[in-house]
């Protein structure tokens, strides 16, 4: 691999999506696949190496294990050819697979020898101890090479004190280390179990047996090249982390900006508001490199909305209070039942007593709309064909629709362009954008009592801005038990009319803005993706910078 090129182009390509993980795993494919490094003609072939090993396990108090090598040895299964000097090996000829030790509870101590589990190994740091006296083989020394075969499986250098390691873990131990190179067969078998992980069988790692793991066929080198592979491993990783660092402080830096500014924002100094905005609608292309940045983002429009800091208030603006005054009469003057209402004492403040801006007052939701039910099926009214019923599943997940030939009552259908609000575990209010529908018992339709004095799509960022809240809280699964009661006290910041319609536009140029920056994002991955493919593909086949240049456009 040409780590030149790979540095001069890393600007490019540092934030294509699992860009250092994706090196690593290339790399490991090289190495085991004689790519990475030159060979050399006069290196001792791989088959040399073997009759020694084989002569040292014969030495050896081991017991022999029936193997099931290639036809060919330099071919592997597939009949791709290794590189002159190279052959393939069942693992059993290499090294003896060496099982550790089950245990009783009562065996496990709290002081002891440590006990070393699968879990040790990638999560847990809870120990457990031993004071049995093992056969050597059962305990594992520091540089013992190791594999754990478990749920959670793959190969470790042990960096550890001395530890008897668990039934869930093996020993491999080289039948002669003077002839294969136990860090290269460590690449080895980190690369085949990255290789089986990501095709999606790391189950079948469950039902990993000794006997399979003996016949694992290894793709080896001469020793010289083993060295070779090793060393030059070793340089491309270090790369990586260097790299990996220089990524993860430009992201933490970028972090520290995107919070700091969007916290003015959403905490705003009255006497510097205005140019704290401005920095961050200027910033924003610097500040939203990653798709939950703009999550972020869109959190901070909606909060700003709803808080009358996105727009600038005019004084001339008929205010919010004297809208309810004829929502109020509308609603009065409807056949809807009135409900028992909880306002602010003051209607001008929330209940932390911050102030709304001039013109804004709260209101219950009840004051504003009409929350209403939709309806509780049986299993034997959702047919197959009729008028669509909709269900929760299908404003965020499911494409499964029920019908219904029911004749209903009008408020119980919903029409292209409804406000509608989902009220069990999966929540939120949405404008909904299809044909006529049947909406189920979950879901609230909101009915404005007057639509000439609230706009409906003010009150939609508002319970959006809400919703988001709730999640971003943790406290999302109280919605499960959300009752109507409690949504009708929904308190409502409510702004003069003609603001929220500006508000509404600001909204609307501002969500356009951050679809640019997804889009936009996205091309940038797609580009920083066909880049690092055609610097991957020129540690194989050599590129020119014209070629490397097409292959990224």
């Amino acid at each position: 691999m040409n780590a030149e090129r790979l540095l001069q182009h890393y600007e490019q390509i540092a934030d294509a999506p699992d860009a250092i993980s994706r090196l690593r795993r290339f790399i490991l494919n090289l190495a085991v696949r004689g790519k990475l490094v030159p060979q050399d003609p006069a290196d001792e072939p791989a088959s040399e190496l073997l009759k020694r090993i084989a002569k040292a396990k014969s030495l050896s108090d081991r017991k022999e294990r029936t193997k099931k090598q290639s036809e060919d040895p330099t071919k592997d299964g597939k009949g791709v050819p290794l590189p002159a000097g190279w052959t393939f090996a069942p693992l059993a000829d290499l090294v003896a697979v060496i099982n550790g030790r089950a245990y009783k509870q009562q065996e496990l101590l709290s002081a002891g020898t440590p006990v070393l589990r699968v879990g040790n190994l990638f999560t847990s740091d809870k120990w457990y101890y031993s004071d049995l006296q093992l056969p050597e083989d059962k305990y594992c020394e520091r540089a013992d090479l190791i594999f754990a075969w478990s749920a959670s499986f793959g190969p470790f250098i042990w960096d550890g004190e001395k530890v008897i390691y668990h039934y869930h873990i093996w020993k491999l131990v080289l039948h002669s280390e003077a002839d294969l190179n136990k860090l290269y067969l460590y690449n080895f078998l980190l690369q085949k179990t990255r290789e089986i992980k990501e095709a999606g069988h790391g189950i079948s790692m469950i039902h990993m047996t000794k006997e399979k793991m003996d016949r694992l066929s290894v793709p080896l080198p001469p020793l010289a090249e083993q060295h070779r592979i090793v060393a030059k491993v070793d340089q491309l990783m270090a790369l990586c982390d260097e790299l990996e660092a220089a990524r993860t402080a430009r992201e933490a830096k970028r972090d520290r900006l995107t919070a700091a500014s969007l916290a003015r924002l959403n905490a705003p100094a009255p006497e510097t508001f205005r140019d704290d905005a401005r920095f961050a609608l200027c910033a924003v292309p610097a500040l939203t490199a990653r798709p939950d940045q703009i999550k972020q983002l869109r959190q901070t429009i909606l909060n700003l909305a709803v808080r009358g800091k996105l727009v600038p208030q005019d004084p001339a603006d008929e205010p919010a209070s004297e809208l309810l005054k004829r929502i109020a009469k509308a609603k009065s003057l409807s056949d809807r039942k009135e409900r028992t209402k909880k306002q602010s004492e003051d209607p001008t403040k929330d209940g932390k007593g911050v102030p709304l801006p001039a013109g804004w007052t709260f209101a219950p939701l009840a004051d504003l709309v009409a929350v209403i039910n939709g309806r509780a099926y049986k299993q034997q009214e959702l047919l197959s064909a009729g008028t669509p019923v909709l269900r929760v599943g299908n404003l965020f997940t499911s494409d499964k629709w029920y019908y219904s030939d029911l004749q209903l009552p009008e408020d119980k259908y919903c029409e292209r362009a409804d406000l509608i609000f989902a009220w069990s575990a999966s929540f939120g209010p949405f404008i909904w954008d299809g044909e006529k529908v049947i909406y189920h018992y979950h879901i609230w339709k909101l009915v404005l009592h007057s639509e000439a004095d609230l706009n409906k799509l003010y009150l939609y960022n508002f319970l959006l801005q809400k919703t988001r809240e709730i999640k971003e809280a943790g406290h999302g699964i109280s919605m499960i038990h959300m009752t109507k009661e409690k949504m009708d006290r929904l308190s409502v910041p409510l702004p003069p009319l003609a603001e929220q319609h500006r508000i509404v536009a600001k909204v609307d140029q501002l969500m356009a803005l951050c679809d640019e920056l997804e889009a936009s994002l996205t091309r940038g991955d797609d580009t920083r993706r066909k880049l690092l493919d055609a610097l991957l593909a020129e540690a194989l086949v050599p590129m020119d910078a014209v070629t490397l240049q097409e292959a990224a456009e």
